[in-house]
Formats: C-alpha cells, structure tokens, sequence
C-alpha cells in the first residue's frame, strides 16, 4: 500500500472548501540569519519609494519658517509649532482625534488589503531593508553572506564585518540624533551635542534609540516583526476571506515539478517549477506557496520573483498575485467592499477628518475664558449701581508678548469696564489670569441675568481678537 500524501494547508483548504491557513506553518525562531535576496520588479520600486518617505524624518526637523523651526513638538514648554499654527494643552483633542484617524486608517487599510503597512511604511521593516543593503553592498550577495557567516575569523572578514557594523552604529546615532530634533530646536540641540552639554533626557534618548534601532534593525530584524510586534498577532483579527493579500494560486501551480525538455513545463504539471525564488527574497523566510503565515508582511515581493519566472519560461504572471481566497477557491468576489466594519472605519476617519479640520479653522491665535463671580453674584455699590466682577484666562498662541485691552457687547444699558483703558499683558504661547469688574445703573439692571458678550483684541492688530459670552447678574426682580 503505497504511503498517503501529505498535503499543505492550501490543498487541504481546496479539498475541504476551507482555508485552513495555520496548519502547516513553518514559523521562523531565529536560529539562522535570513539572508534575502533582492530581485528587481514593480513592488519592488514601490517599496523603495515608500520607504523614502523615511527622509522626512531625517530631514523634516531641519525645515525653518519665519526664522523657527517649522515642525516642532516642545515638550517642555507644552507647545506643538507646526508652521504658523501653535497647538497647546488646550487643543489636545485635536491630537487625540489624529491618533485615533491614523488607528482606523491602518484597521481600514488592513481589512481590506492586510499588513501593507508592514511591508511598505513600517519603521522597523524599513530600517531593516536599509541595512541588509548595506549588508549586501559590503558582504556580497546572499550565498556569499552566508559563506561567510560560516567561515572562521579571518582579516578580512573581520574587516567587512567591521565596516559594516560601523555604518550601521552611524546609522543608528542619526536615527537617535533625528527623533531627538523633533523635541527640541536642531540648531541648538546641535550646538549642545558637540559641546557636550546635553541634558540627562537627551542623553538617554539618544542611547536609547541608537542601542534599540542597532540591535532591532541590525540583529533582530524579522523577529521583531514576529515576536515583539502586537501588529503581527491583531492583524489576523481584522482580515477575512475578502481582505486582498500575497496568495500563490494552488490549482494553478499543483502538483509542482522542476523544469524539463528544454526549459519547458511538462503537461499535468503545474506552473509553480519549485525555483523557490518567491522564498529567496521573503524578508522574513516565508514560503507563501504554503498559505499565509504570520510571517508574512504583505511586501509583494514574492510577486516580483515569481513573475520574472513566469517571464522566462512563458507563463502568464499572476501565480503568486495579490488576492483573496474568495477569489482563489471560485466563490464570489464583491467589487465593492462589504464588511460593515470597514465602513464603519471609513465613517469614524470622515468624522475624525472633519473635527480636525473645524479645529483647524477656528483655532485662532487668542483664547478667551471668562468664569463670573459666585460668592457673591452681584455688588451693590453705594451710589445705586450694580457690579459684576468677572476672572479672564486669555491665552496667547502666537510666539509673541501681546497687549490685549477689554471691550463688551449687549448687557446692560449704560454699564462700563472699570478701568477700560488699561492693557493686560499676556507672554507668548502662555496663559494670562487678570480680574475685570463691570458696573452698571440699577435702575437699568431689569433681569437677574442678562447676556454680554465680552472681546479682547491685540492693541497692535485688532483683528486679532477672541470672543465669550456669559452673563450680567443683578437682583430679583
């Protein structure tokens, strides 16, 4: 009797109607260096072009505007300096309403075409790509790296891996360099770096980037991906059997076979020629053919491998394509995307989007708070009138001292500002506390609350100016 054949995942999910993705697996623990191999192709010129975005971060802290820095996080001061927009504690909604559209744009984008941010955006998959070629430019190609991981110390291989390793270390320092400028000023943070006078956070900060950006990127790559990352373990969450992903199509490559009468695919054999490129240049070691994996981070370049094979031996592309498994086991494919989920995504980033936006747009350089007395309402004075005392919290946005008088509208007929004249002085990107006292006729004081809209406005540019209505309080009447 001759023995059963062991099947993948992918061909039982074909015989059972089911994709039982997990069941034949191979997870990679690390025990040996993956060395992949880099082959030319759309996906990968694509993944090049995503990951220079990357030059942003390198470069972006460096950008001035009116004589600052243009994109400026200050922690210490409390202040986010985007341009000519100043954001403050108070508009610290407007950051949490980003956060949360940057979380449902990468839920959105995974349901419906998986971990594509992984294998195009993400800093540590970038930052590894950038070192393994690194790798490759100084060791040799990926059999060559390997021979020479396997070779006994030498005076040369000591000196490739010791070429390499300090470009990776410089790497690593303008990795750390770079994420501290977003913090601080880059001139001054320059300045304080060759003179060494750098603070105890900046100093860890910088170590700590670097250290963690050498090991992660350097040593650990894929495994970090595999072991470290929750991405890895939620995203299966959010995919189904819809989501567009990396899929080798089984009854098109089945049963595999290797090359035969001059190059060509004997008939009854599949596509697939068991070349085993689409592994070869897997970052992270996975053989797609085998179903997905956890592994995998949705990079395509499986595609590119596979389709230059396709190309020479006269196959249509497409074997390994970007697909979903209602596509490669027949069943209905939608056009249009269906999950209520992801339209539920879609609809939180619209109503993220527009709040962002309104924040924006009425953001305004001042911001007025005025808080009544309430202990007591009201002062009669001696001569008849009624007096209101009033505590103003104006804050300044802009990055510079500004003199703000007050002025008000409506309340009551005949009522004055006690000392209108006199200017208050309000610091740059800080908050100003002062006390305002309205005082009007009694006679003319004819209900026990009556609307006022108070304004304070730069002396110097009117324009610039903030509103806040509240009430004049009297007796009852």
């Amino acid at each position: 009797m001759s023995e059963p054949v062991k099947k993948t995942g992918a061909e039982v999910g074909s015989v059972t109607g089911i994709y039982n993705e997990h069941i034949e697996w191979t997870t990679n623990l690390g025990d040996k260096t993956i060395h992949a191999k880099r082959a030319p192709g759309r996906f990968r010129t694509l993944k090049y072009i995503t990951e220079s975005f990357w030059l942003i971060f390198f470069f972006g802290a460096y950008l001035r505007w009116n004589g600052k820095q243009a994109l400026l996080l200050d922690v210490n001061n409390r202040q986010f300096h985007f341009f000519n927009l100043t954001i403050l504690p108070q508009d610290i909604w407007m950051v949490s309403l980003l956060l949360l559209l940057l979380a449902m744009t990468l839920f959105a984008v995974t349901s419906v075409a998986s971990r594509v941010f992984c294998g195009y955006f993400c800093f540590q998959t970038s930052w590894v790509d950038l070192f393994t070629w690194i790798e490759e430019k100084i060791e040799g190609n990926p059999n060559k790296r390997h021979k020479l991981d396997a070779a006994p110390m030498s005076a040369e291989k000591f000196r490739l891996k010791a070429t390499k390793h300090l470009i990776w270390i410089v790497i690593s320092v303008f990795t750390g360099i770079s994420f501290t400028i977003w913090f601080e000023d880059a001139f001054v943070y320059w300045h304080d770096l060759t003179s060494f006078h750098l603070s105890m956070m900046e100093m860890v900060t910088l170590a700590a980037f670097t250290v963690g950006t050498y090991v992660l990127a350097g040593f650990m790559r894929e495994q970090a991906c595999l072991w470290l990352c929750p991405y890895a373990r939620i995203q299966a969450v959010m995919a189904d059997s819809q989501t567009i992903l990396p899929a080798y199509d089984l009854l098109r490559g089945e049963p595999r076979g290797k090359l035969r009468h001059a190059g060509k695919v004997v008939e009854q054999q599949g596509d697939c020629i068991d070349c085993f490129q689409c592994v070869q240049v897997c970052p992270t070691g996975v053989d797609i053919r085998d179903g997905q994996q956890l592994g995998c981070i949705t990079c395509g370049l499986c595609l590119d491998a596979c389709d230059s094979v396709m190309d020479k031996i006269g196959r249509p592309r497409g074997l390994i394509r970007y697909a979903s498994l209602d596509e490669l086991e027949g069943r209905p494919v939608h056009k249009l995307y269906q999950h209520p989920r992801t339209w539920v995504y879609i609809g939180i980033i619209i109503l993220a989007l527009g709040g962002i936006i309104y924040g924006l747009a009425h953001l305004g350089s001042l911001t007025l708070r005025v808080a009544p007395e309430r202990q007591p309402l009201f002062v009669r004075m001696s001569d008849g009138s009624i007096q209101n005392k009033y505590t103003f919290k104006v804050l300044n946005k802009t990055d510079k001292d500004l003199n703000v008088k007050v002025s008000a509208e409506g309340g009551v007929k005949g009522q004055i500002i006690v000392d209108a004249d006199k200017t208050q002085l309000v610091h740059h990107g800080k908050a100003a506390g002062f006390t305002v006292f309205v005082k009007a006729p009694g006679e003319n004081v004819l209900e026990e609350a009556t609307k006022v809209e108070f304004r304070v406005e730069n002396v110097d540019n009117p324009a610039m100016a903030a509103e806040y209505s509240t009430v004049f309080n009297g007796p009852k009447r």
